[in-house]
Order: structure tokens, then C-alpha cells, then sequence
């Protein structure tokens, strides 16, 4: 059986979050031996659905009718769509109402945290919904001393030149302006914002923002993985200022790659990232600047070791395999075969004790 990932919208998504989950949806499957496909072929046994434009909706009721099973990624909330381009806050009830509808769809629908679950499960969803991580490559993703030598020279940064790097659309729900301002209080440490929005989406309000940048601002622009992988291990601190994700797969990029992790306290981490065991956990601008000095002087206590056990237990593979459990319960897979009685060996009697005399 294949699993058909469906591709509309894909050019619109490539360089976003979106976008690298339905690749990491491909490799997860992959490693568990299950074939991923890019059409509909004579065994595909359900469609992958990663968007909410129109034709997701009409590749959705197709499917349906030819007796598919639509397996949904609900990766958008109303709540994530706020604060994002232009006009967003105003469509954010008609966003919602509309992703309600493409969900519910679906046979399932899979979001990435139980947070996200919970949302979806507010908006009134009949479907089963199922809380599953979008994953992260450790194979790829790890600690790397050529890397972090590639990513200084790359930019020119002398070894002992602090740097903060953060990742995501120049939007302000990412926490653009606040990042700006933490590099305005830090001159002396380079800061670096990776990630490309369309500049006819972007508010005036950020464009004006992105304009006025301290001096110690880079902004690269949208990179290729490999590059991006030079910045996580060659950055000292990674600093997600978002202020509302559905899981965030740059974090867990940050957290394989051995980086230490600032990220925002807000409910989507709640039940997987601790404040001061896995990543530190910051409410604004001033707790962002302690927790980042504090990484930079080396008064805090390491916490990567512990991070990136988090990445490993959100690997490709386990991802695969928990997905398989999904597809199971919404009978995409068949269940398991139980072994027969007659083909498990029997349990040998118990050979009684030899007594002696003494």
C-alpha cells in the first residue's frame, strides 16, 4: 500500500513550516516501510492533505468518492493565523470557520502538539483528532564543529564574536520586533533573523521595523537546510520569540543541532519543553535578554544534552512509527496478525528441585 502526500499548494508553502512537514511525512513513511507517492496510483491506500487553499478541499471530496481514506494535518489554528500578514486578524473567524470545514473532511485529522489538539477539538471537529509531532531529521540535525566553523566564516565572525540566531517569516506573531529590540539592548552580540516573507504580505508596521534594524542585525533571507544547519551549530544561542506556534519544528532543529534554546512561555510547550531542564522559557523582552546573557557569561547551567534528547524522541523514525499506529486505528493498515497459539513454543515444565539427604 502507498500513502499519496499530496502536493497542491507545495510552491506556495515550500519555505515554510508546512512545507517541511510534508517532506519529513515522506521520510517518516520511508523509514518504516511504507512507500510515499506524489499521485494517485492502484494501491494507494489514503492522501496526505497539508493545506487549507481550495483544491485541498476538492482533492479531499475526490478522494472520498473513490472510497480513500483523507488523512488531514491541521498545521493552521485561527489562533496562529493572527498577527501574521496583512489583513489576517480581520479574516481570522472566516479562517477559522474555513479550516473547521477543510478538517473535518478528513477521516482523521493529525496537528502537531496536544495543544494544537485541544484548539482544533474546540472549534467543534467530529473527526478524530490525533496529536503528532512533525519531527525533525537527527540524522541530519545534530552537532557538527565544521559546521560552526563553515557559519563563522561564512559571515565573518571572529570565534570568540557571541551570536543569536532565530528562524521563521518576517511577521510579527514570530516576534520579529521584540528580537530586534533585544538586539538594540545587546550591541555587542551579532544577531541573525533566517527567513523570507513576501514583502507585498508584510504590514507596513514590520517593513518599517526591519528598516530601522540595530546595526548588529543580519537578515540572510530564506537558506537552504545546509546552511540553516551551519547557523544552529555555529550560533551560541537560539532565540524563538514566537508568541503562538503549533509546535515549531525550527525548535526542535535547535534543540538536535546541541544549541541552547530561549523560546517564549506560552501554552504550546507546556507539556513537552521545561523552563530550566530542557530550554529556557522567557514572558518578554527583559526575561529574553537575562536568559540569553545568562547562556552567553555561562552562569546558567547547560541544558543541551537534555534538549536534544527531546529532538531524538520526536526522530523520523519514531514519528513513522507512531503514524502507523494512526493509520491502524483509522483502518488505512490492517491490524497486526496475533501469532497462533500452535506457533508459539511451548513453556518448558519446571524441573523439580533434587532434594538431598544430609
Amino acid at each position: 500500500m502507498r500513502i499519496y502526500i499530496y502536493r497542491g499548494g507545495e510552491r506556495l508553502v515550500g519555505k515554510s513550516g508546512v512545507g517541511q512537514a510534508m517532506g519529513h511525512q515522506r521520510e517518516s513513511l520511508r523509514r518504516v516501510g511504507i512507500e510515499p507517492t506524489d499521485h494517485w496510483t492502484a494501491d494507494t491506500g489514503a492522501v496526505h492533505i497539508n493545506t487549507v487553499l481550495p483544491d485541498s478541499a476538492a482533492a479531499a471530496v475526490w478522494a472520498r468518492i473513490r472510497g480513500k481514506k483523507v488523512v488531514w494535518y491541521g498545521h493552521s489554528t485561527m489562533e496562529d493565523f493572527r498577527n501574521s500578514f496583512k489583513g489576517s486578524n480581520l479574516l481570522a473567524p472566516l479562517f477559522r470557520r474555513w479550516i473547521t470545514f477543510c478538517y473535518g473532511l478528513g477521516d482523521v485529522v493529525i496537528t502537531p502538539s496536544e495543544y494544537s489538539r485541544q484548539l482544533l477539538k474546540g472549534y467543534g471537529l467530529r473527526r478524530p483528532v490525533y496529536a503528532l509531532s512533525n519531527g525533525v531529521d537527527t540524522d541530519k540535525f545534530s552537532p557538527d564543529s565544521a559546521m560552526r566553523e563553515a557559519f563563522r566564516s561564512r559571515y565573518g565572525l571572529r570565534e570568540d564574536e557571541k551570536v543569536v540566531i532565530s528562524v521563521g517569516h518576517t511577521i510579527a506573531r514570530k516576534g520579529l520586533p521584540e528580537f530586534l529590540e533585544l538586539a538594540r539592548q545587546m550591541p555587542d552580540v551579532r544577531f541573525f533573523w533566517f527567513g523570507w516573507t513576501d514583502p507585498r504580505l508584510v504590514p507596513a508596521a514590520i517593513r518599517q521595523v526591519m528598516e530601522e534594524a540595530p546595526a548588529n542585525v543580519t537578515f540572510p533571507g530564506f537558506v537552504e537546510p545546509e546552511r540553516l544547519r551551519e547557523a544552529y551549530c555555529g550560533a551560541d544561542v537560539f532565540a524563538f520569540l514566537s508568541h503562538e506556534e503549533t509546535e515549531g519544528i525550527v525548535v526542535l532543529e535547535a534543540l538536535a543541532c546541541g544549541i541552547p534554546v530561549v523560546v517564549r512561555d506560552i501554552p504550546v510547550y507546556q507539556d513537552w519543553l521545561t523552563d530550566g531542564v530542557h530550554v529556557r522559557k522567557a514572558r518578554d523582552t527583559a526575561g529574553f535578554r537575562a536568559a540569553v546573557e545568562g547562556i552567553l557569561s555561562g552562569t546558567l547551567p547547560d541544558l543541551t544534552a537534555a534538549g536534544r534528547a527531546v529532538a531524538q524522541a520526536r526522530s523520523l523514525e519514531a514519528v513513522g512509527d507512531r503514524l502507523r499506529e494512526i493509520y491502524r486505528a483509522a483502518q488505512i493498515l490492517p491490524a497486526p496478525t496475533p501469532v497462533p497459539v500452535s506457533a508459539v513454543a511451548p513453556i518448558p515444565a519446571p524441573v523439580p528441585a533434587k532434594r538431598y539427604r544430609l
